[in-house]
């Protein structure tokens, strides 16, 4: 490096280290990130990017803006209430407290009146499901829908055989599919009927004396119309009692009971109610909690679950499960909210956003998601953009998830909180602003 590089003027790692602001941040940043914010800003003043000067004001301002989380909080606009690119559900305030209550020190297996470990881990969530579904006898709370499968599919039936209609081996989003599930706990699929149609008769053909449990599925994410014919749960369990197997019902979208929004949309008492032994659903769907699998059903069939060693691997964290108590024993959680919203207020929160930045509203239907009630639609309205304003919200703060269709960027309000309107409306006009400086038209 020559004598009068500018390069050589850039302040040294030790000095920016050193530096008030860059100190006191060790409270909220680790030394590792510390450390790398101070080494892409000197590289950015090596490659000319900024000068030596600047190098120390952009070390504080990075400093500064970095959390020690990269996800970032986003207004959804979609209209799509359960939507798995976002999280899923998002948490009541009751849960969100309780969630911070939990992340300390909490007696999730201590008994505080003699000092000594207990046994009752996940007690009070599982008194709130069964407070929430009479119709089951036990409860058992795992970390998410696919390992309370799995864990049901183990201690029923490892080493054994699952009945399942062809029509119910289905794959859901990013590749994963069901068979592969199951097959890899050991158990092996016996399938019966054909894609579209599947009788009684089939199910009661193929039980045998290595069948394992029934397995009824919910198709989740698509539906079958035209020539097709199902076998429900009801009907399924005269077969399973007289024969003494297992009637497993994964119903995935977490409905605890029937809604008259979603009259084709499964739920857990209705499924117990027919004879199910055990019900899988989902805590982040339209249960409106955090991400666990719970199965409801039979208490002998649950306990065989949670006497199994995989149910140590799979269990509910402490966070999960005093997020899903308060979760069933406090307020309307915001999936519910959603679900439910007024139509007449929702039309009139668009449209004041419409007349605050003069663009037009149009109707709109959202959607459930998270494979709920598809093909279900949710009537409401949008306020119509231009396409060019989505990238604009998508980066803004707050930053905004639209839906991008027809040519058009819709903003739905369905699942914004109405105390978060103001944010979205100087969202949407810093948007349009980005939109007319680069000379973008509807």
């Amino acid at each position: 490096m020559a004598p009068d590089d500018p390069r050589r003027l850039i302040p040294r790692t030790d000095h920016l280290l050193d530096l008030p602001p860059v100190r006191r941040a060790r409270h909220r940043l680790s030394e590792t990130v510390i450390r790398s914010l101070v080494d892409e800003t000197q590289q950015r003043a090596r490659r000319g990017e900024i000068a030596s000067h600047e190098v120390a004001p952009a070390v504080l301002a990075a400093v500064a803006a970095r959390s020690a989380t990269t996800l970032t909080p986003v207004l959804n606009a979609t209209g799509v209430i359960v939507h798995t690119n976002l999280g899923r559900a998002p948490l009541s305030e009751a849960a969100v407290e309780a969630l911070v209550a939990a992340s300390g020190y909490v007696d999730v297996e201590l008994d505080l009146a003699t000092g000594t470990r207990t046994r009752t881990r996940g007690a009070a969530a599982r008194a709130a499901l069964l407070a929430a579904c009479p119709a089951a006898e036990d409860a058992l709370v795992v970390n998410n829908g696919a390992a309370a499968l799995v864990l049901a599919t183990t201690a029923l039936a490892a080493g054994r055989e699952v009945v399942i209609s062809r029509g119910e081996l289905v794959e859901i989003g990013a590749g994963f599919r069901l068979p592969e599930l199951i097959q890899s706990t050991g158990a092996r699929l016996h399938e019966v009927g054909t894609t579209n149609r599947t009788h009684l008769h089939d199910y009661a053909q193929a039980i045998g004396p290595d069948t394992g449990c029934l397995l009824k599925v919910h198709p989740s994410n698509f539906r079958l119309q035209g020539f097709t014919s199902a076998v429900e749960v009801d009907q399924l369990h005269p077969l399973a009692r007289t024969h003494g197997i297992p009637l497993v019902a994964d119903l995935g979208s977490g409905l605890l009971h029937p809604d008259p929004l979603l009259p084709a949309e499964p739920d857990v008492t209705s499924a117990l109610s027919g004879g199910a032994d055990a019900v899988i659903i989902s805590g982040d769907k339209l249960l409106g909690g955090p991400q666990a699998g719970v199965v409801l059903g039979r208490s002998d069939v649950v306990a065989r679950m949670a006497r199994h060693p995989l149910a140590r691997a799979v269990r509910a964290d402490k966070l999960a499960l005093a997020a899903l108590e308060a979760t069933l024993a406090g307020g309307s959680p915001p999936v519910a909210q959603a679900l439910h919203a007024d139509p007449d207020r929702l039309r009139g929160r668009v449209e004041r956003l419409a007349a605050a930045v003069g663009a037009p509203v149009v109707p709109h239907e959202g959607r459930v998601g998270g494979g709920g009630a598809p093909g279900v639609p949710l009537p409401g309205w949008a306020l119509r953009l231009p396409e060019a304003a989505a990238p604009a919200l998508r980066a803004g703060d707050p930053a905004v998830l639209p839906r991008v269709h027809d040519h058009a960027c819709l903003i739905d309000l369905r699942c914004v909180p109405e105390a978060d309107d103001d944010r979205l409306l100087a969202a949407v006009r810093a948007a349009l602003a980005a939109v007319a400086d680069d000379g973008g038209s509807e």
